[in-house]
């Protein structure tokens, strides 16, 4: 191993995600590692932890895993072509939906504030 690679576990702890979590990853192919060890552990290089990233951001807002795979499909396609028209409107189409759910999450962390304020009072 180089130091380009990281184990599983080091980008389990990097990322807050469970090892389960990055197994079924790979095991859907939604995050595949670039590499593994002559004994078939999985290696992570930067890129691959920052495709993790993504989609732990996607998380909170509930994408499935079948839209974040179209959300990586996107991204990979502009880091191929940045003047991809096609990838860049379906980039717009989903930093819109982004932000329906942000607001949509934050409508519900806003309730969550109300009725614990209503607690408090009680």
């Amino acid at each position: 191993m180089d130091a380009e690679h990281r184990h599983i576990g080091d980008v389990a702890e990097e990322t807050s995600l469970s090892l389960r979590t990055l197994r079924h990853y790979d095991e859907i192919g939604l995050i595949v590692p670039s590499a593994r060890t002559e004994g078939g552990f999985r290696l992570y290089t930067d890129t691959d932890v920052a495709r993790i990233m993504v989609v732990r951001r996607m998380k909170p807002l509930g994408y499935s895993l079948e839209e974040m795979r179209d959300v990586l499909a996107v991204l990979d396609r502009l880091a191929e072509d940045a003047d991809d028209d096609d990838a860049r409107t379906r980039l717009d189409e989903i930093r819109t939906e982004a932000t329906e759910r942000k607001s949509q999450l934050e409508a519900k962390v806003a309730m969550a504030d109300e009725f614990l304020t209503q607690l408090a009072s009680s």
